[in-house]
């Protein structure tokens, strides 16, 4: 029976266990402090969708931050498969760096979604034009989410450009600088679905020093809105005696320049109003003609074709690539007026320069306003 039972130092070791992951876990950030981190991240991150929708062209959601303490040691356990981490870091209004974790298979699909593709190129490896691209991508992302935080913290924030690199944690815990391996770090992990392409999660790791600052100053930003409302509420209880003096001369005012005139006994004399008469019989007569814009100068431009291209071509370009355009040999170009069709016309040579020769006006009711 005494075999079965826990000696009083096992019984001192698991206490001492559970204190230091609820000290870990619990105790570093406060209930307040995490629900203000995840104020910050879900605000910032849904102005980073919006700007990676217009990028991507597909529908993006990031939404439900989840704020947690952790290690660097304790991830490459939780996540032993490669990442795209970007480093961002921050050069106004802020001091401090943090990093986005990105799985390697949802940075193949936003890369191959900004060169044009549909976002189902990914049986490949992670390459440096992927890596540049996924960092102009978090680039503009994070620099959307620094207005909002801008607005948040009322003060001008603004970015490093990011730089990206792929990890593997469970291989090598040094990858990020940043962390060192128990060290406390924060880490706030988003929902992120990009159309029917993806539906992964996002995971944002800062110094735990660097989430004291941001929710330092949120918490700072808000007390001063309350102060900046008490004080305009005290302003407007103490002039509310010289608005009433000022409404009061107003509309006796108002009774002057209307004719009408209050007796002693508070009755009001009330006189017809009479408009002034502007009619002086003679008729003006404006010049209708356009001599008035006549020396205005139009751009006159005649488009030879156009053709629709994705990145992924124009970077094969080179001397000598030949460009297709939609006309077909002989067939007329329009002639444009400030970007409006107004003729059709063909191609001719004057000497050694090239001309055009009209050969039909557009009607007025088909012209096209602008392309």
């Amino acid at each position: 029976m005494n075999s079965n039972m826990l000696s009083q130092e096992e019984i001192d070791a698991l206490l001492n266990d559970d204190a230091d992951e609820n000290n870990t876990d619990e105790n570093v950030l406060t209930e307040e402090e995490i629900d203000a981190l995840g104020e910050i991240g879900n605000i910032s991150m849904g102005t980073a969708a919006t700007t990676l929708f217009t990028l991507l062209g597909q529908k993006v959601t990031i939404t439900t931050p989840e704020v947690s303490m952790t290690t660097m040691k304790k991830l490459t356990q939780q996540y032993p498969m490669p990442f795209v981490a970007v480093d961002v870091s921050y050069k106004i209004g802020l001091e401090g760096s943090n990093v986005l974790m990105l799985k390697t298979d949802d940075v193949k699909v936003i890369t191959d979604l900004m060169m044009g593709g549909d976002g189902t190129n990914i049986d490949r490896e992670i390459s440096d034009m992927d890596l540049s691209a996924v960092s102009e991508a978090m680039n503009q992302m994070v620099g959307s989410s620094s207005t909002s935080m801008s607005e948040m913290f009322a003060k001008k924030i603004d970015i490093d450009p990011p730089e990206a690199y792929k990890v593997q944690l469970d291989e090598n815990i040094d990858d990020i600088e940043l962390f060192n391996a128990e060290d406390d770090i924060v880490k706030i992990s988003f929902k992120m679905v990009i159309g029917d392409l993806v539906d992964s999660e996002i995971m944002q790791l800062l110094p735990k020093e660097f989430a004291k600052e941001l929710i330092n100053g949120l918490l700072n930003s808000e007390n001063k809105d309350e102060d900046n409302i008490n004080n305009s509420d005290d302003g407007i209880n103490s002039n509310i005696d010289s608005y009433e003096k000022v409404e009061s001369n107003n509309y006796n005012i108002m009774e002057e320049k209307s004719g009408s005139k209050r007796s002693k006994d508070g009755k009001v004399n009330v006189q017809k109003f009479e408009f002034n008469n502007f009619d002086n019989g003679q008729n003006t007569v404006y010049n209708e003609s356009i001599d008035l814009i006549q020396d205005i100068p139009i751009e006159i431009t005649v488009e030879l074709g156009r053709t629709t291209k994705k990145i992924s071509e124009i970077l094969e370009y080179g001397p000598g690539t030949i460009i297709e355009l939609n006309k077909l040999v002989g067939e007329p170009l329009d002639i444009k007026a400030n970007g409006r069709a107004i003729a059709k016309g063909e191609v001719v040579v004057i000497d050694d320069n090239f001309g055009v020769r009209i050969t039909d006006i557009v009607n007025s009711s088909k012209r096209i306003k602008k392309l």
